[in-house]
C-alpha cells in the first residue's frame, strides 16, 4: 500500500494548521488535513477547569486513508512536521481559531498550553493518562463557552482534537522539483547546442 509523507511548504500561502476542531470521530484526510473519522485522538476533559487535554498531531502514526483519485494509501507526520505545524499555529496566534465538526467556526475555546513531548517517562501527558510517543503535539483546550462545555463536551458529542490545515506530498514536491530540474536541463543543453553551431 502507498504511503505518502505530508510535509510543509512554506513558499505557500499560509500552510500548516489554521484550526482545531472539536468532533466526535477524528481521522485525517488527504492534503487539506481534517481529523474526522478513521483516526482517533480523544481528549480527556477536566470539569473543574473546563479544560480539554489531547493530541493534536502523533508523529509517524501510519493513518489509513482511501479516496476516489488514489485508491487506499496512508499518510503520516515526521516528528520535524509535528514541530514546525505547533509552532506555525502558536506563532500565527491561531490558538482561538476553533470549529466544530469541521463545519462551523466556534467562539469561546482557546488553546491555553501547547507542547512537544520530549520525554515519554517525565511529560505532563501523563498526569492526563496519556501514552504517547515523543514528538507528539499536545493541546490544553480552555472551554469558556458554556453552550459548547455543556452540550457537546459534557455530553460526549465531541471526544477528540481534529487539525484543518494545509500540507504538501513530499512525493509530489519531489517530483515537481526532477521535473523542474529536468526542463532546466534541457534548456542548457538546447542553449549549449545553439552556442556550438
Amino acid at each position: 500500500m502507498k504511503i505518502i509523507e505530508l510535509i510543509i511548504d512554506e513558499s505557500l500561502d499560509n500552510p500548516g494548521i489554521d484550526a482545531i476542531s472539536l468532533v466526535d470521530e477524528p481521522a485525517i484526510e488527504s492534503d487539506f488535513v481534517a481529523l474526522k473519522q478513521q483516526h482517533r485522538m480523544e481528549f480527556k476533559r477536566t470539569d473543574e477547569q473546563r479544560l480539554l487535554v489531547g493530541a493534536a498531531l502523533i508523529p509517524d502514526k501510519m493513518i489509513y486513508r482511501h479516496d476516489a483519485d488514489r485508491g487506499e494509501y496512508h499518510i503520516y507526520f515526521s516528528k520535524k512536521t509535528v514541530k514546525q505545524a505547533m509552532q506555525l499555529y502558536m506563532s500565527r496566534g491561531y490558538n482561538r481559531s476553533f470549529t466544530q465538526d469541521h463545519e462551523s467556526k466556534v467562539e469561546g475555546v482557546a488553546v491555553v498550553e501547547s507542547w512537544i513531548v520530549e520525554d515519554t517517562e517525565m511529560d505532563k501527558s501523563k498526569l492526563y493518562g496519556f501514552d504517547v510517543p515523543k514528538g507528539t503535539w499536545m493541546v490544553a483546550a480552555k472551554v469558556y463557552n458554556d453552550k459548547i462545555w455543556s452540550e457537546f463536551v459534557k455530553t460526549g458529542e465531541v471526544r477528540g482534537f481534529s487539525i484543518e490545515g494545509y500540507f504538501s506530498n513530499r512525493h509530489q514536491l519531489k517530483a515537481i522539483e526532477n521535473a523542474s530540474q529536468l526542463s532546466m536541463l534541457d534548456e542548457i543543453e538546447e542553449a549549449i547546442k545553439n552556442h556550438t553551431k
